[in-house]
């Protein structure tokens, strides 16, 4: 460390947390053991904290969203093919990439991991991830709510080795667990046999992923190691896998605890005083008010995802009306300073469908979950206490989920599916991109009837010589979506009214148009975001948004001048404009 001494501020700071998290412990002994942890001796951190604000991202920014080995060719490493895909096809567009988990695993597509500290063999090394790392701003994933029944910790937990005979999380199959807010319809409690006699340990995602027990203050100890290794290996952000689920108390609902929110402010203690710039990112696919509250105040979370983002795009898409998008979407709160939305709307997951409860009607998500299944697509379920079941989340590529409306497939689909990128583009926040959505990659049925998992579908791996050949053919869907995507994204990093904490305002001019006013942090440049979810050609009067007279109004995305005092601004089937006063 830079100093033997810590800083007063991040020590009061550091203990006032770990008496919230750990009342019974020695405070002051455990508050240096964790510094240790994250700072070993060859580390350094800041003397003084970082100052709130929304200079950690840009404009300029945006993510892609990939396994390490979304491309294969059987000859070289994935995180080799993966750095050629970014380095030539994506360079100069997206400036991030999340490269999902790479550690060894048995199941969950490597989120049941069984070593922490190594790279899967059959992606690369970690000079690999170094490499891409020095290129792009890396984000790994942190999966700490559980871990690989088969891992190292789980085995010595078994065999009742210290300190892992505390590592998870055990309850009796007796006690009363109906309050518990379940994700998945298998059981919760798994029994194992252990040194110390019959066990029934927490899976709260599968029997594979076994829950760790933060009640040990060990656990977060080797977590915060897990992290400076992740950092020293070039990550700059890290994503908090499953987070909301990480305490427990029997008796209660086993989300959303305060020694949950407290452990979250803790991390970002220590990333405000490294001396890397490091963001902390909340991933919580549950409903909205519950998602925001990762931000904290403005001492949780740097960024969280707009979980409810997705199904709302999906079904202003299917629906031809972006009537609940824009009511949702007026009551959204600006990010506080120092935080920032992170916008997407496919992942490697479904389509999260808790994060829509409260906002669209049962009847309106039952129509969507049919399209989804015309159009190809699998819905999972979740356990509810009374013993019912109701939909998790959507599984189809978000490219298949845009092949028509509530009425049937048409021919608009390439039109709808950038249409729906480009206004998540246009929202507060920085954008994230899957790759599979980038490549308008088809539903993956044969994966499913491979692994027998639904999230199969959306998770293909292309060949890369395949891919190289479709993307150099301009008639190939992967081709015409990579090329408008790189083309729109372009467009989007040179405005600096889409910084992501510029001003939004949500406008109201036809529910078939979803329009959003963004303006610039210098208040120099301003945009009027105007999105078409129909399949109908709309007119609105320039007035109706405000255009002001003496302006050179264009349109970014056609060239197209717009007069404040002419003739109607024309929208066909799903065109979008961003119209702006600067070029």
């Amino acid at each position: 460390m830079q100093t033997t001494e810590s800083s007063s501020t991040f020590r009061h700071k550091l203990e006032s947390l770990v008496r919230q998290i750990y009342p019974d412990q020695d405070v002051p002994a455990l508050s240096q053991a964790l510094i240790t942890a994250f700072w070993p001796e060859d580390s350094s951190r800041r003397k003084r904290g970082r100052v709130p604000g929304n200079r950690q991202w840009s404009e300029r920014d945006a993510l892609v969203i990939t396994y390490g080995n979304s491309i294969v060719d059987g000859q070289h490493k994935p995180l080799d093919l993966l750095r050629d895909f970014l380095t030539n096809r994506l360079s100069g567009v997206v400036n991030g990439v999340h490269i999902l988990p790479f550690f060894p695993y048995t199941s969950d597509d490597g989120f049941a991991v069984t070593d922490y500290r190594a790279v899967n063999p059959i992606l690369g090394d970690w000079s690999d991830i170094r490499r891409i790392g020095e290129e792009f701003l890396l984000m790994s994933d942190l999966v700490l709510n559980h871990v690989s029944s088969s891992s190292a910790w789980f085995n010595a937990y078994r065999q009742g080795h210290p300190p892992y005979d505390r590592f998870f999380f055990e309850a009796s199959p007796g006690e009363d667990l109906s309050m518990v807010v379940r994700p998945r319809t298998h059981p919760l409690l798994r029994e194992v046999s252990t040194a110390n006699g019959t066990k029934h340990v927490w899976c709260t995602f599968s029997h594979d992923q076994v829950d760790l027990d933060f009640r040990n203050p060990e656990v977060l100890k080797e977590f915060l190691r897990v992290m400076r290794l992740h950092v020293d290996n070039g990550v700059r952000i890290i994503r908090l896998d499953a987070v909301a689920f990480l305490w427990k108390e029997v008796g209660t609902k086993c989300i959303h605890l305060p020694q949950t929110h407290a452990i979250i402010r803790l991390m970002r203690l220590f990333f405000d005083y490294a001396s890397e710039s490091l963001i902390l990112l909340t991933e919580t696919n549950v409903p909205n008010a519950e998602n925001l509250s990762y931000f904290g105040n403005r001492n949780e979370a740097h960024a969280v995802y707009n979980f409810s983002l997705p199904p709302l795009i999906l079904h202003a898409m299917l629906a031809g009306t972006a009537k609940n998008l824009i009511r949702w979407q007026a009551t959204m709160p600006p990010a506080q300073l120092g935080c920032a939305y992170l916008n997407f709307t496919a992942s490697h997951d479904g389509i999260g469908m808790r994060p829509a409860e409260g906002i669209l009607k049962p009847e309106d998500t039952a129509r969507v979950i049919q399209s989804i299944r015309d159009f190809g697509g699998r819905v999972s379920m979740r356990a509810l206490p009374d013993g019912g079941e109701s939909p998790y989340e959507l599984n189809i590529t978000w490219f298949e989920a845009m092949k028509g409306t509530f009425a049937g497939e048409d021919g608009h689909q390439l039109e709808r599916f950038l249409a729906s990128q480009t206004m998540m583009m246009a929202l507060e926040g920085i954008p994230a991109f899957y790759i599979h959505a980038l490549l308008g990659t088809p539903n993956d049925q044969e994966g499913v009837e491979k692994s027998g998992h639904n999230r199969a579908i959306n998770r293909r791996r292309w060949d890369y010589r395949e891919l190289l050949d479709l993307l150099d053919d301009p008639a190939s869907t992967q081709a015409q979506v990579l090329s408008e995507m790189r083309r729109r994204i372009g467009v989007r990093r040179r405005q600096r009214a889409f910084h992501p904490n510029a001003t939004q305002f949500t406008l109201q001019v036809d529910d078939r148009i979803f329009g959003l006013w963004r303006q610039s942090l210098d208040r120099d440049q301003s945009i009027f975001a105007l999105h078409n979810v129909s399949d109908a050609t709309i007119e609105i009067d320039p007035l109706a948004i405000n255009l002001i007279d003496g302006e050179d109004w264009i349109d970014l995305l056609s060239d197209e001048t717009i007069n404040p005092g002419g003739a109607p601004i024309s929208f066909a089937p799903y065109q979008c404009r961003w119209i702006t006063n600067r070029g």
